[in-house]
């Protein structure tokens, strides 16, 4: 039987559900505490708390819900999770080492129907949506292995498999959760959203006035390259897709991201450089340029280093600034859903 865990709940959620049981709002700041700051696996650990709540709660909720089936650690440190959730379905989560501390790459849907062409995600189809809980998994189980190394979850990004913004609801459950001063206190700074461009989703997110960062995967600069590579640039083409990221940034005041992976041949021209230049210049964002992690299925390359600086300066020179993300974990399955994939065939 598959159960909730407990980690679905936003604090304002836990208060109402603990009411339900006739229990005081103080109630759920110590569920927290236990879930949050003590790391607790089972309800029975859960000492200050009234007996019969915890017993009621056991029935009603798990507490873990990912189990690791894999893992791999690439010469650079970055680790990939492959979790089973409890029914049965396997997602991947990604922790990297930066000298700014350790982020982790959360996935939010198990599959992806986004269909990028360049992507091992879209191999798999989407079965369903993650709950806040089975994301807040993810987080937990790599935070206890940190644990004992004295080190904590300092970044989060919603950059793994699935469309954050096509599981809207969760994903914001999910950010509010371990952005908690009771929770995991990641600060919101410290939290990344990426879509691929669901324009209803990014103007409802501006309405939101959130404070979490919004990142972009755009990988063209122009319709008609993007609508080869990425099928949403046909529900959503760019200049709606723009006008959107324009209002959000300016009723926000925030910087926005866009990623933009450099494919061999595809979309690394100095003619890309500059028409990206020219889509982005007079916004308040920048261009994270990425290494392809190449996938056997699909056929794109990486684009050789000297073409990814000159890439890279052209854009710094039209005036639109530019980060060039080193690669990491190419010893591995790193490409998101790579991992999965692989794992799905040898079980079929």
């Amino acid at each position: 039987m598959n159960m909730r865990t407990i980690y679905d709940l936003p604090l304002s959620k836990a208060e109402e559900m603990l009411a339900g049981y006739g229990q005081k709002p103080y109630r759920a700041k110590q569920l927290y505490n236990w879930l949050y700051r003590k790391r607790a696996l089972s309800f029975a650990e859960m000492s200050d708390l009234p007996a019969a709540l915890t017993q009621q709660l056991a029935e009603v909720y798990c507490t873990m819900p990912v189990t690791l089936l894999d893992k791999q650690v690439a010469r650079d440190r970055t680790a990939k999770y492959l979790f089973e959730l409890s029914d049965g379905s396997t997602i991947e989560t990604v922790l990297m080492h930066f000298n700014f501390g350790k982020s982790v790459c959360v996935s939010s849907q198990v599959g992806c129907n986004m269909g990028c062409a360049f992507c091992a995600s879209g191999l798999l189809k989407k079965q369903r949506d993650l709950t806040a809980g089975e994301m807040v998994g993810q987080i937990m189980y790599i935070q206890k292995e940190l644990d004992a190394e004295g080190e904590r979850v300092d970044n989060v990004v919603v950059m793994g498999t699935g469309e954050p913004f096509d599981n809207y609801d969760n994903v914001l459950d999910f950010c509010s959760i371990i952005n908690s001063d009771h929770g995991l206190s990641i600060g919101a700074r410290h939290i990344t959203i990426s879509t691929c461009g669901i324009v209803p989703s990014i103007r409802r997110f501006a309405e939101g006035h959130y404070q979490y960062n919004l990142a972009i995967s755009l990988h063209a600069p122009n319709d008609e390259l993007r609508r080869e590579l990425m099928p949403v640039d046909r529900a959503y083409p760019l200049d709606e897709l723009m006008d959107a990221l324009r209002s959000y940034s300016e009723d926000n005041h925030r910087r926005l991201t866009f990623e933009y992976i450099l494919l061999k041949g595809v979309n690394d021209s100095d003619e890309h450089a500059v028409q990206l230049a020219d889509l982005i210049r007079g916004m308040n964002a920048y261009v994270n340029l990425i290494p392809y992690n190449e996938v056997d299925e699909n056929g794109f390359k990486t684009t050789d280093e000297r073409t990814s600086l000159r890439f890279y300066d052209l854009i710094m020179k039209h005036g639109v600034k530019a980060t060039l993300r080193s690669k990491h974990g190419d010893d591995i399955d790193a490409a998101c859903g790579q991992l999965r994939a692989r794992h799905e065939r040898n079980r079929e």
